[in-house]
């Protein structure tokens, strides 16, 4: 069972903050924490460099950069949480909107109120981790001009060719500008290294074959599904590959 959505606190008068910090262990649907508090900008941004937390709630008018400034600063960081205003002043309402604010709270705040904003902010990281994924598992691909998403589920293999990364799927080959030990990091979970330069998709590959080479002697190749290519398979791969296979 999780503790629930991790939020931070931000709000110059302790009274505030301790208000906020019971109606959140109030909170049921969804349950809420308080992973930290912060008295202006400055501790709040501190806060969020260091710890993980789904949302703030955020005062309006602080001493110092206000809550508007912060929720600017906020925009597009890699920690960049779901921002629920919280205030007094309903006058910067459009202002809060304006950048992205999940929900604009006046004070005092209800619990029912609360729980509703709570409900927006987790539907709000459900979106953005559909986003994420869905980003993850397509390439962008700019080929003779024109711009393609190719599902990572069609790809077969990479192969490092010179300063470029040929992408092959059952029916065409790409051209991608990339980094081989990049893709391998990012989709490990559904492509393995067969040798230096080639990556292939775990779920395509059909059989290991073993060859005679007139200069290398006894080499190793895989045969994917849906192409008829075999691929070399190093000597330092092999063993992977072998394992792989019986998985």
């Amino acid at each position: 069972m999780t503790e629930g959505l991790r939020v931070l606190v931000v709000d110059d008068e302790s009274l505030a903050r301790s208000r906020l910090r019971t109606l959140l262990g109030d909170c049921r649907s969804p349950a809420a924490v308080v992973a930290g508090e912060a008295a202006n900008a400055t501790e709040a941004m501190e806060a969020l460099r260091r710890g993980d937390f789904d949302a703030v709630l955020l005062d309006v008018r602080m001493p110092g950069a206000d809550g508007l400034a912060l929720a600017q600063a906020l925009r597009g960081t890699a920690y960049e949480p779901a921002i629920v205003f919280v205030t007094a002043h309903s006058e910067h309402a459009v202002a809060a909107f304006d950048l992205e604010a999940v929900d604009y709270l006046t004070k005092p705040v209800r619990l029912d109120r609360l729980q509703l904003a709570l409900q927006k902010v987790e539907r709000v990281l459900a979106a953005r981790r559909a986003t994420t994924h869905d980003a993850q598992q397509t390439l962008v691909i700019q080929d003779r001009g024109r711009t393609e998403r190719v599902p990572l589920s069609e790809v077969l293999y990479f192969k490092a060719e010179l300063k470029y990364i040929t992408v092959r799927t059952a029916g065409r080959s790409y051209i991608l500008d990339a980094s081989l030990s990049d893709l391998e990091e990012r989709h490990a979970p559904q492509f393995m290294r067969i040798h230096r330069n080639a990556l292939v998709a775990r779920r395509a590959v059909r059989a290991l074959e073993k060859h005679d080479d007139p200069e290398e002697g006894e080499v190793w190749a895989v045969r994917l599904n849906g192409i008829d290519e075999l691929l070399a398979v190093s000597r330092r791969q092999l063993t992977a590959v072998r394992e792989a296979l019986t998985r």
